[in-house]
């Protein structure tokens, strides 16, 4: 039986550098745990603009049609902003996407303890947060057609437009009661059905493959606009968070500022079952390039790791290990090991990028 494969592509900025960490990571559980990955690592972004004129390969592209998952860093960076539209870095992470079809992002929103002080919200309102939102990825107002900016009268306007069909709705519906079984067991979908005709069909579809499929998994809707509020108020009433492509990217940033650091927090990207079964994936964290720190030591390299875990639990069917791993970055934390991103009182000396990774590395071996 041969290995589980994964393609990595650590991009620009300090994609290379939080990558390098989860490298050691993997050999990590290839000596300890006998689980071994087939890994290739290949070039995406801005990276790949510089050696072949384009943000992603065509021979890349078709590596990460075959792997198991696909592991990102991140894109981007001022060097580049110069350049044409069409091969800006961030144009490789959307072909990625769209030609593997990953319809469902997933973005947890976990407040581990030792970092609960980080919020701006109070302690107790968020201490043990432990949240996923489900984002439809592929659809929707960025996508629809009509769409551009047009001469009408004596001046311009601009239109787009909020498309969704039902089988678009029902495979995102089902991926967030299929991760709500594996969790608290509780589904809010969230859409503006007072407002939108595409938010009745929205909350129509969600409650038909509710009520058809997933009848033993709670189920509520809210406006998005009250969801927001809701996030703000009392996060922890919520398990997984199921809406569109406009308000999930716009929940989805709220919901990860309540945990104090973007540096924490890890992404999937899922699409349909592949021929073993398990969905096309693609994992990253959800910080940027952060190009004003690259190539210095000091990014923080956990939400790597975490999108690592969430890899393990979603694509190689190894939750015990992703949960290892989780309680790992876990100890870290509670040990008080700081990258410079979660300092919080001056003259504390942070730790680097790879005196974090050898940090989680340590604390895998203390839990095994």
């Amino acid at each position: 039986m041969s290995n589980p494969s994964l393609l990595i592509l650590p991009g620009d900025g300090i994609g290379p550098e939080v990558m390098a960490e989860v490298r050691k990571i993997i050999d990590w559980f290839g000596a300890n745990k006998g689980l071994t990955f087939d890994v290739t690592e290949d070039l995406v972004g801005g990276a790949a603009y510089d050696k072949h004129g384009t943000p992603l390969h065509d021979d890349t592209m078709a590596k990460a049609q075959e792997v198991d998952a696909v592991l990102l860093g991140a894109v981007g960076g001022p060097k580049y902003d110069g350049l044409d539209f069409s091969v800006k870095p961030e144009r490789g992470l959307l072909r990625l996407r769209k030609e593997m079809d990953l319809y469902a992002n997933l973005r947890p929103a976990q407040c581990f303890d030792a970092l609960a002080d980080f919020s701006s919200l109070k302690k107790d309102v968020v201490a043990g947060l432990d949240i996923m939102i489900v984002r439809e990825l592929t659809s929707g107002i960025y996508f629809g057609e009509p769409r551009g900016i047009f001469e009408e009268g004596n001046e311009r306007v601009g239109i787009n437009t909020q498309r969704y069909t039902e089988s678009e709705i029902e495979r995102v519906a089902r991926s967030a009661f299929e991760l709500a079984k594996r969790r608290g067991n509780k589904v809010c979908s969230m859409e503006k059905a007072n407002v939108m005709e595409s938010g009745i069909l929205w909350r129509e579809v969600v409650q038909k493959v509710h009520d058809e499929e997933y009848a033993d998994v709670e189920l509520s809707h809210m406006y998005a606009d009250a969801g927001a509020m809701q996030l703000c108020r009392w996060p922890k009433q919520f398990d997984v968070i199921v809406t569109d492509n406009l308000f999930g990217d716009l929940l989805s940033d709220a919901a990860a500022m309540l945990t104090g650091s973007l540096g924490m927090l890890p992404s999937a990207s899922l699409g349909a079952p592949m021929a073993n079964g398990r969905p096309k994936a693609l994992y990253e964290p959800v910080h940027g390039s952060a190009p004003d720190i690259a190539g210095q030591g000091k990014a923080n390299p956990c939400a790597c790791i975490l999108s690592f875990a969430m890899a393990l639990r979603y694509s190689f069917d190894q939750g015990e290990n992703a949960d290892l791993l989780e309680k790992a970055v876990e100890k870290v934390l509670a040990d008080g090991v700081r990258t410079a991103d979660l300092l919080q009182a001056e003259g504390e000396t942070p730790a680097s990028t790879a005196d974090m990774g050898d940090a989680v590395i340590a604390a895998l071996a203390d839990l095994s």
